[in-house]
């Protein structure tokens, strides 16, 4: 009984290991390049040695119908080697003639991921009925009936759906930040049936439409059109947002957003479906979006009205007390973050406040455009160097000054860091060592017309002194010689 029992699970054991030998092995066929509007094409999926399991929807082409899904499957027995096959294929009738092109697609046969290039189709006049492409025509006709490849009647379904624009205000100060979207909806309701037609083309059309030339455009940039569930008046929709930028106004005025159109591919239902017959097609509809006019308001007076930036704005600094020797130099890093233009966003005010050194500063910006708004962060770092030793408050050399839209005022962020500086004063020291002497020290002090008139003197003179002891020496030349 042990014995037998040992056999048995040796014989599983060679057949478990003969299964995993045999690797799955997928083929995607595809069918013909040319073929005649009364004619299908195929794409055709064949698994050897394993049974097809699973699998995903097969893709669309542009005009054509899929028409039914069929399978087959082999077997072989050749000197005590068995194999087998499975197939299965997905048929599509054309619509209408041209050239067409199936794009590149994958498909998971079985958990596992396989890939085509795809291929052009070139769909010309219907074939004759002894052109000897009747295996490309409807492969269930012969067995159902010719009635079976009639064309069915297509009905409209109605449709619980629209294409909006929306903006986030309707009035705003000048260089304040609009939040603007374009999105397609449909009900939960809706029984029509919808697909995407062209987006990226159709986003290209609508940016040379909807971007104004006086406002500065920060895009969202979508990549990928997402479903969203939002409730509209306490009914569900599915929103499929399709752009979103933020404007920034530079003057005032009004803001001007068109009707934008938006082309969507709306199927059409046959009125009795069948099995294998092609159930829906293809047909557009356009929607259009309502206009939106945004009231730009001017900022209210101000001597800087026309060179702050607009938003909401704190400061961040990288330091709060330090001590530093004197003339030793320090890193300083003012950074303004907030939500606004931070594009627009210029450099704080220094101002003139003796024995403390800076450069022009290094500049940093970090930009984030989500959840309908553009916020940052922008950083100006100081190489700073103080002469004198004291107590030195950057609040006194530093300030910035921004249009808060949300108070309506002008406020200014000013840094709260405190330097101790220690030693003795540097400052002759740093006096000295900008001298450069001679001409240059004039340089500072002359006017630039004397000192070109004086110089030009002298050079003239000079080359005049040159001439006359050259004469002089050809001269006493001359009367040697004689």
């Amino acid at each position: 009984m042990i014995k037998t029992l040992a056999q048995f699970i040796f014989v599983c054991g060679l057949f478990l290991i003969s299964g995993w030998a045999i690797a799955q092995d997928v083929q995607i066929e595809l069918g013909p390049a040319e073929i005649g509007l009364n004619e299908t094409f195929t794409i055709k999926v064949t698994l050897s040695n394993e049974k097809i399991k699973s699998y995903d929807q097969f893709p669309e082409i542009p005009s054509f119908q899929k028409q039914g899904i069929s399978q087959s499957s082999s077997m072989n027995l050749i000197n005590g080697q068995m194999s087998s096959s499975n197939s299965i294929i997905q048929y599509y009738k054309p619509s209408r003639k041209g050239e067409f092109t199936l794009p590149s697609f994958e498909l998971n046969i079985n958990g596992q991921a396989y890939s085509s290039v795809g291929k052009k189709i070139t769909v010309g006049d219907a074939a004759s009925a002894n052109s000897g492409n009747n295996n490309l025509s409807d492969p269930f006709a012969d067995f159902f009936g010719r009635s079976a490849v009639e064309d069915p009647e297509y009905v409209e379904m109605d449709d619980d759906a629209f294409f909006s624009i929306s903006v986030d205000k309707e009035e705003v100060y000048q260089g304040e930040g609009i939040n603007i979207s374009l999105a397609f909806y449909m009900s939960e309701s809706n029984q029509a049936q919808f697909n995407f037609y062209e987006p990226g083309r159709q986003l290209d059309d609508i940016l040379k439409k909807i971007k104004p030339t006086n406002a500065w455009e920060e895009n969202f940039n979508i990549s990928n059109i997402d479903p969203e569930q939002v409730t509209i008046n306490g009914k569900r929709w599915t929103k499929f947002k399709v752009y979103e930028a933020t404007f920034f106004p530079f003057s005032e005025g009004e803001l001007v957003i068109p009707r934008i159109p938006w082309e969507m591919i709306k199927y059409k239902i046959a009125k009795n479906p069948t099995f294998f017959g092609a159930n829906r097609q293809e047909d557009f509809k356009t929607f259009y979006s309502n206009s939106k006019t945004i009231k730009v308001k001017p900022l209210p007076p101000h001597p800087l009205k026309n060179e702050v930036s607009v938003g909401q704005f704190q400061i961040r600094e990288n330091i709060k007390n330090i001590e530093v020797e004197t003339g030793q130099g320090f890193d300083y890093n003012f950074g303004i973050s907030g939500v606004g233009n931070i594009n627009a966003v210029s450099a704080p005010k220094r101002l003139p406040i003796a024995n403390l050194n800076t450069y022009d500063p290094n500049v940093r910006q970090q930009i984030n455009r989500g959840y309908g708004r553009v916020s940052g962060i922008k950083e100006f770092n100081y190489y700073i160097t103080i002469n004198e030793a004291g107590e030195v408050d950057l609040g006194k050399n530093f300030e910035w000054v921004y249009f808060d839209p949300e108070r309506a005022v002008y406020d200014t962020l000013r840094p709260q860091a405190k330097i101790t500086v220690v030693g003795e004063s540097k400052v002759n020291q740093a006096i000295s060592s900008q001298r450069l002497g001679g001409l240059y020290d004039r340089i500072s002090t002359e006017d630039n017309r004397f000192l070109n008139e004086k110089y030009k003197y002298y050079f003239t003179v000079s080359i005049n002194v040159l001439l006359l002891l050259a004469v002089a020496l050809l001269a006493v030349l001359i009367i040697r010689k004689r």
